[in-house]
């Protein structure tokens, strides 16, 4: 399983095109042969998915009943925009702009990884999204995580 870790601040270059940091590119060492792919996240980001990964997404969405049309909207809506990305030799990717625009996405970005997959956001965003931060964020915790048995500490 991949696992990534880091959180990485980036810029967009005049042609949209991203600089992968080098402690990022450590944990992709597939991506150069197997690619990437980007799409919209569910709020207003991108995501950035290792191409195993993202068959593995799309083999469950693949499960879905198209018939529902619930199912249809939501397979729709979820792999509109996807692309291909590719490392260039001096490990850019180009961005598609009209992911970009969507996510409102500047010349400052944060790469957050989130598990097996990296978080795209506009740095203003990403730094905005931390001002909601439930103020007990250990309630929140034992609210989505609480039916768990041990703890990340064992307990």
């Amino acid at each position: 399983m991949t696992q990534l870790l880091g959180e990485f601040d980036c810029k967009l270059d005049a042609k949209g095109r991203l600089m992968v940091p080098a402690a990022l590119k450590k944990q992709l060492p597939n991506a150069e042969n197997d690619g990437l792919i980007i799409n919209r996240g569910f709020e207003k980001n991108l995501v950035i998915y290792p191409k195993n990964v993202w068959d593995a997404v799309v083999a469950d969405l693949a499960k879905l009943n198209i018939y529902d049309q619930e199912n249809r909207a939501f397979v729709r809506a979820f792999t509109r925009g996807a692309t291909e990305l590719s490392l260039d030799a001096a490990g850019r990717v180009l961005l598609p702009k009209s992911l970009v625009e969507y996510a409102g996405i500047g010349s400052d970005l944060v790469l957050a990884c989130q598990l097996d997959r990296i978080e795209v956001w506009d740095k203003k965003s990403y730094e905005d999204i931390f001002d909601d931060v439930p103020a007990n964020f250990a309630s929140l915790a034992q609210k989505v995580m609480g039916g768990k048995k041990g703890g990340a500490d064992g307990e």
